[in-house]
């Protein structure tokens, strides 16, 4: 233990232990299991559904409970860490998250099934902060380009190759092994954290400080906005009684929550972080990232489903490109971020972010495999050069005292990002579909001769199929044509705001200051 201080410092020490890597590296799988299970279920949704006899209104939440518990841990596991030391919190979140999963795989209706998903993502979310904390406080700077490529491609790659694991997994067994597969790497990951970390000591004089208050306030808060962003866009936001009273639970959480964070001894999240400028633009762009990760990884699914007809393995093998530009594009921004100034890196990154969603601007109800090919490997790469950059903007400068709290800020911005950019691009789908229907219908009347001129050439090819009612179907399939122009465009239209908000960003980054060489990556070590 005697090394702790020197290696806490990130300075000149340039011998890491053995241990600690490998301890390391168990942290980052159980890292990876935890944010893998958010999307894992999204492409097995109706095979779950099917299988506890769910609604539909209800089978959503098997998504929903698992990231307003994850929203409400990750700040607070700062905290916890540094009350019960990382070891401690990190052994207690695998092992419970594991015998979580292991319960979600017994759920025999959706009630048991929503409990067990909030418990696992309300443990599992204790792990995602620790791994960012532990990279900068056990590596020195001149290792960064190893590490922080590591757990950018882990954070990334997950919620993206989750949606292709899933859906292979449940056609080749059942939806259970989505959760029994966590079982076994669950406990060893528990037993390596339990054996091998010994990054800090506990503090447990923090526990008469506990800020139950300030706890209360931050689960109201954030609980109820996730919630909110879920069912707003569904539902007509505050129209809908149950969104609208979330809405006011949210506001009074909020106030409790800012008014405990700036009066309270031990503050259950320091927000003092934000102070730092370059941790309060990293978490800026972080939240974007959110979007641009959680959005895409939620609109090409949606676009394949609802317009090509695909089903869950299709998607998930279409959409395997992405992941694999990432893994990759991991290696190489590992080397860049000790050569690039960290900011070129960001700004290229949203560029070609941008390009990608540009690309798909210019969609139709044929695009397939090969024209999604460019924009998926446009999307893979310029996140890892995005998301290594920003984690050694926003957590490289930071004293490592710091580091416990504004890591479960900096991975809660993230995850925000997400649940506000898919709440925005589910209202802006719905509003803009029955904007452009409404449109394309006046052009489809019966005083219009290109429509009348489609119509009869439709019976006459329905008659020439021996069809019992040419004309019923004919019209049917025109609505149905006028139906899927209308979702193509409001895709379009969804995929050009975020071209324009990449693209801001991309020149927004040139006004940050320029980090110093330790939150580059390499220049510890220079």
């Amino acid at each position: 233990m005697s090394s702790v201080d020197a290696v806490a410092g990130a300075g000149p020490v340039d011998h890491i232990e053995p241990r600690r890597v490998i301890a390391f590296l168990a942290m980052v799988f159980g890292m990876f299991m935890a944010i893998l299970d958010i999307q894992i279920v999204s492409a097995s949704l109706a095979e779950i559904q099917a299988g506890l006899s769910a609604s539909s209104d209800e089978i959503p939440w098997v998504q929903t409970s698992y990231l307003i518990a994850e929203v409400i841990m990750i700040p607070l596991s700062g905290f916890l860490s540094r009350m019960l030391s990382t070891r401690v919190l990190f052994t207690i979140s695998a092992a419970g998250f594991t015998a979580a999963s292991a319960l979600a795989a017994t759920a025999t209706n959706i009630d048991q099934m929503i409990i067990y998903r909030a418990i696992q993502g309300f443990i599992g979310g204790g792990m995602i902060p620790s791994v960012f904390a532990a990279a900068f406080t056990i590596f020195p700077p001149s290792r960064r380009a190893i590490v922080s490529p590591m757990i950018g491609l882990v954070a990334t790659l997950a919620p993206t190759i989750g949606p292709t694991v899933g859906g292979y997994i449940s056609h080749a067994m059942s939806w259970h092994w989505l959760f029994l597969i966590n079982v076994v790497p669950g406990i060893l990951v528990a037993t390596a954290a339990w054996t091998l970390i010994d990054f800090d000591k506990p503090d447990m004089s923090l526990l008469k400080k506990f800020d139950w208050w300030g706890l209360a306030g931050m689960a109201a808060f954030l609980g109820s906005l996730e919630y909110v962003l879920e069912e707003g866009p569904n539902h007509d936001w505050l129209q809908e009684q149950s969104v609208f009273i979330f809405a006011i639970v949210m506001t009074v959480g909020a106030i409790v929550f800012f008014w405990r964070v700036f009066t309270a001894e031990e503050p259950i999240v320091d927000l003092r972080a934000f102070s730092n400028i370059n941790f309060a633009f990293g978490s800026l762009f972080s939240f974007v990232m959110g979007i641009g990760l959680y959005g895409l990884t939620y609109l090409y699914p949606i676009y394949l489903g609802r317009i090509r007809g695909y089903d869950s393995m299709m998607i998930g093998e279409a959409l395997f490109v992405s992941g694999l530009a990432m893994f990759l594009t991991a290696p190489v921004s590992g080397i860049l971020s000790n050569k690039l100034d960290p900011r070129v890196m960001i700004a290229t990154g949203f560029v070609g972010f941008a390009a990608g969603t540009w690309q798909m601007t210019h969609l139709t109800a044929d695009w397939d495999f090969w024209e999604l090919f460019v924009p998926q490997i446009l999307r893979g790469a310029s996140m890892m050069l995005c998301m290594v950059a920003i984690n050694n903007i926003a957590l490289g400068t930071l004293p490592p005292s710091r580091l416990k709290n504004a890591s479960g800020l900096f991975n809660l911005t993230r995850n925000l990002g997400g649940a506000v950019g898919l709440a925005l691009i589910n209202t802006i789908l719905i509003d803009r579909n029955a904007f452009h229907y409404a449109r394309l219908s006046e052009h489809v009347q019966w005083g219009s001769e290109a429509a009348q001129d489609k119509l009869r050439n439709m019976t006459l090819n329905f008659q020439a199929q021996g069809g019992l009612d040419a004309s019923s179907a004919a019209l049917s399939k025109l609505s149905g044509i006028v139906h899927q122009q209308a979702a193509l465009l409001s895709f379009m239209d969804v995929f050009y705001l975020l071209t324009m908000l990449f693209a801001s960003l991309a020149a927004f980054v040139m006004v940050i200051k320029r980090p110093p060489a330790a939150a580059g990556g390499g220049g510890g070590g220079h």
